[in-house]
């Protein structure tokens, strides 16, 4: 099927109502013995979101403000994939497909549509416009979830060069970070012809046999990123790549247990200060949260790291890009890649820039500094 179908998020009450009283009902663990985030999210904070979630948070402003974009839904592959589809005003812009990760979703990118789609009422130029595309990873959100294995990066990245060229688009270029980052970069290794260059704010590159040897001060510190990455923050990696159907049925039954599972990566992972909401509005972080819990994707959208863990972020399916390439460099990055790594895997960089604040979220969290950069990588590729 090719047919591209109209979409708007409307949830039924009876939905909400559930969530509510979920949240009421909700069985706490005692307090954390230290008096910080060392051993995961503070009791007090999210009994306080958790509070704000069932008594303040507008759930049905929140869902107009996502209906304002036009969203689809389109069979790619056999599978449903729910995106955003935002053309410009400008004809001659040019036509981009922005990926999410996890525990990310299109929310990430509303507030970088319009500048990216009207660059003259946001502080651009009508050659700086883009035509944007942000579809939902399969298993997120309002795509389809899989039901039988194999979707992983490289089969994601094949779909939305044939989902770009069913919107009319064989001319484009790709944009992502975390899962979208690898899936962005198998984009531009698979090079299906239409893909004219990438962009990515997490580089999939895997430190060099030089600067585990005699590393230069800047590797040291993507080094010192890699280790504090392995030794206390990836059990959540481990545990959706080898048994992600186990952790799904706490995070689909318990609208606290999924609001913390995300919550945590958003106060380590972005330029906060030691506390998520100094990067991203607490009503921002729970439509995120949403993205996940009313679509029930707490075990669907982990399989992805069971389906790809091991190739995208290098192994069999490290394959080199040789199309243009532009990688930003936010500074709170899990791993703050080094050129000299990318170097390896991207062999035609052609923009390379380092910010001075921003973190994992870059789109979230400095959504002027990020629209700034796509403008800057692609003009030379217009």
């Amino acid at each position: 099927m090719t047919e591209v179908r109209p979409f708007r998020i409307e949830i039924a009450e009876s939905a909400l109502d559930d969530l509510r009283e979920r949240l009421r009902r909700a069985r706490w663990p005692d307090e954390e013995t230290p008096s910080d985030w060392s051993q995961g999210v503070p009791l007090a904070y999210l009994q306080s979101v958790c509070a704000h979630w069932a008594h303040q948070y507008d759930w049905r402003a929140r869902e107009a403000r996502i209906n304002a974009f036009p969203q689809f839904i389109s069979e790619v592959d056999g599978l449903d994939v729910h995106f955003l589809h935002v053309r410009s005003r400008h004809d001659d812009a040019l036509p981009i497909v922005i990926t999410h990760g996890w525990p990310g979703s299109i929310v990430e990118f509303l507030k970088v549509i319009r500048p990216l789609t009207d660059p003259t009422a946001h502080g651009g130029t009508p050659n700086e416009a883009f035509h944007v595309v942000c579809p939902s990873l399969p298993g997120y959100g309002f795509s389809g979830k899989p039901t039988s294995p194999g979707w992983g990066v490289d089969r994601i990245a094949t779909a939305w060069d044939v989902l770009m060229v069913r919107l009319g688009y064989s001319r484009y270029v790709a944009q992502g970070g975390d899962w979208g980052s690898a899936v962005t970069t198998a984009i531009g290794a698979q090079n299906r012809g239409q893909c004219i260059g990438i962009h990515v704010n997490m580089p999939n590159a895997r430190a060099t046999k030089e600067s585990l040897a005699n590393p230069t001060p800047r590797e040291q510190v993507a080094l010192k990123g890699a280790q504090h990455y392995q030794e206390w923050d990836s059990g959540y990696s481990k545990q959706q790549s080898t048994r992600p159907q186990t952790l799904g049925y706490g995070l689909v039954d318990s609208p606290v247990g999924q609001a913390a599972w995300i919550l945590e990566k958003f106060w380590a992972w972005t330029d906060c200060n030691g506390h998520p909401e100094n990067a991203i509005a607490r009503d921002d972080l729970l439509d995120n949260v949403m993205m996940y819990w009313l679509t029930a994707s707490g075990a669907s959208s982990a399989r992805l790291y069971w389906e790809s863990f091991g190739k995208a972020f290098g192994g069999a399916s490290d394959a080199p890009v040789r199309l243009p390439t532009g990688c930003s460099i936010f500074p709170k990055e899990i791993v703050p890649t080094p050129r000299s790594w990318a170097e390896k895997r991207y062999h035609n960089i052609v923009y390379w820039n380092e910010l001075d604040r921003g973190g994992h979220f870059a789109a979230f969290e400095q959504p002027k500094l990020f629209v700034d950069e796509l403008r800057r990588c692609f003009a030379s590729m217009r």
